[in-house]
């Protein structure tokens, strides 16, 4: 029974490990993937594990017999795969309350999905100790034994811990990805039951799998939200995808559905996001025309909104861009007709993308948000100092910033940074938004250069209205720059805490009323 005893441990842990990454993308898809909710799962699930160490020391001792240690693996694979089943209706109701910003609701809904998880993952804890008591035949092999247990349940957790991302959820979904999880392991108990009780004891159990598959095919189908005008939803290594069509917009949404990621309306080019105004990035330019723009990059194209825009307003110039979900360029190309022949969409990370070009660009936007995060390692010093060897003389740096009504930390972070790399930076908020472009060029600029670049551009026919209007949204809306602050570093770049202080400022103050 030793061998079947190891295997049970190592495929506790995976699926423990599992259900722990898989719970993650089952909140993230409401609740968001900020690093307060990552710490809340992970703090929440050790609190759990730790309570069933003791709970299956304790029952080990109580009784260590084979019959009793499957029994404990089954309920605790059944329950795992109920969670997702059981916290549906309250993750529909969560996503509901973060489109209207009902911050009581929503943290109400969070903290029940968490209580769900309790069972499960004290009665997955009790499995390494309760393996341990049973190993144990000689007191003098205690230290080797345990050493074993442990070793095999950490094999299981480290494949646990990518089987789900890069197979299961991008194949199967967030709820079925559970469902097969607790399957698996309920099979795993019901032999190892049949093999130390007897298989007719194990067969009482067995419509354990039954009732969950039966279950999970009549209510796990179907749209995971149930968000009004939805016609697309899927799930992708990287993301929740979901296109919502109202009339005729278009719109991507990813993950908490705060922020929408791209637009698209056959009939019309000017969203009044942030879009367009990365377009006007090269003409802090004494004199720049649009025939000055020879080629663009985009880190974070998302379904293409910018480079539908900029092939509009500069012709077919070559766009190269940077998205590193292929699942999102295909739902691009499928619903937001990303389909422009100038367009080349590069499934890689922005970073590593231009670090491995050898291009050289008029125009370099960063748009790669993650509300309420911007990654990190697109904010440092070293990653200006990539961009500008990529850029032309006359080029142009955009990045779209996320603020809160009355915090601009994060702005004036970068903007600081950004001044260690670049002669010039201007910052404009864009109206009824909480998002801010900054702009960063190769050499010194000044926005009265801007003013007459648009003075004259308005005088000529052939410059696209799209433009004009993102020119004079930054002339209206030009703000004044920060005092210095902290400078992002490969080293050390705290955005997520910069980050998570605005956040939970937002939250705490009321701010978010600002907003209803």
């Amino acid at each position: 029974m030793k061998r079947t005893l190891y295997f049970s441990v190592f495929s506790s842990g995976m699926v423990t490990l599992a259900v722990e990454m898989t719970a993650s993308r089952l909140l993230g898809n409401v609740f968001g993937t900020s690093n307060l909710v990552w710490a809340s799962i992970i703090g929440l699930i050790l609190i759990y594990l730790t309570a069933g160490y003791f709970l299956g020391g304790w029952l080990a001792d109580k009784s260590p017999n084979f019959r009793t240690f499957f029994q404990v693996l089954l309920w605790g694979s059944f329950t795992a795969g109920m969670v997702p089943l059981a916290s549906r209706p309250l993750l529909r109701a969560g996503a509901s309350a973060f489109d209207q910003l009902q911050m009581g609701d929503l943290l109400g809904s969070f903290v029940v999905v968490m209580i769900l998880f309790i069972i499960p993952i004290t009665l997955l804890g009790m499995v390494s100790p309760f393996a341990i008591r049973l190993a144990i035949t000689d007191p003098e092999q205690a230290g080797k034994v345990s050493g074993r247990i442990y070793a095999i349940s950490t094999l299981g957790s480290f494949i646990g811990t990518f089987l789900p991302v890069l197979v299961l959820i991008p194949w199967l979904g967030t709820t079925n990805t559970f469902i097969s999880l607790s399957v698996y392991l309920l099979l795993v108990a019901l032999i190892g039951l049949g093999r130390s009780a007897g298989w007719k004891k194990a067969l009482v159990w067995a419509w354990m799998p039954v009732v969950l598959i039966v279950i999970g095919v009549l209510w796990a189908q179907g749209a995971f939200k149930n968000t009004p005008g939805q016609i697309y939803e899927n799930e992708s290594a990287y993301n929740y995808i979901e296109v919502v069509q109202e009339g005729d917009y278009t719109m991507l949404r990813l993950n908490d559905g705060q922020g929408i990621h791209s637009m698209y309306n056959p009939n019309e080019l000017n969203y009044g996001g942030p879009w367009q105004q990365f377009l006007v990035g090269p003409f802090f330019y004494a004199g720049e025309t649009v025939a000055d723009v020879k080629r663009i990059a985009i880190v974070g194209l998302a379904a293409g909104t910018p480079a539908r825009q900029a092939t509009e307003v500069f012709g077919p110039v070559p766009i190269d861009g940077y998205e590193i979900d292929p699942e999102i360029i295909e739902v691009g190309r499928t619903y937001f007709e990303m389909t422009m022949p100038n367009l080349n969409a590069i499934a890689t990370d922005g970073r590593w993308g231009l670090y491995t070009s050898d291009e050289v660009y008029t125009l370099i936007g960063i748009d790669a948000y993650r509300p309420p995060y911007i990654p990190w390692h697109l904010t440092t010093q070293e990653f200006f100092e990539l961009t500008r060897e990529h850029l032309t003389e006359d080029g142009a740096l955009v990045i779209n910033v996320g603020r809160a009504p009355n915090d601009r930390s994060l702005i004036d972070a970068l903007v600081t940074t950004l001044q260690t790399v670049f002669p010039s930076v201007h910052v404009m908020d864009i109206p009824n938004t909480l998002n801010s472009m900054v702009y960063a060029t190769v050499q010194p600029t000044l926005i009265e250069d801007f003013v007459r670049n648009y003075a004259a551009m308005r005088e000529d026919p052939s410059v696209h209205p799209l433009l004009l209007n993102a020119m004079e949204r930054v002339i209206l809306n030009t703000q004044p720059l920060p005092e210095p602050t902290i400078v992002f570093t490969d080293d050390k770049a705290p955005v997520e805490m910069v980050v998570n202080q605005m956040v939970l400022k937002f939250i705490f103050t009321g701010e978010y009323e600002v907003l209803q």
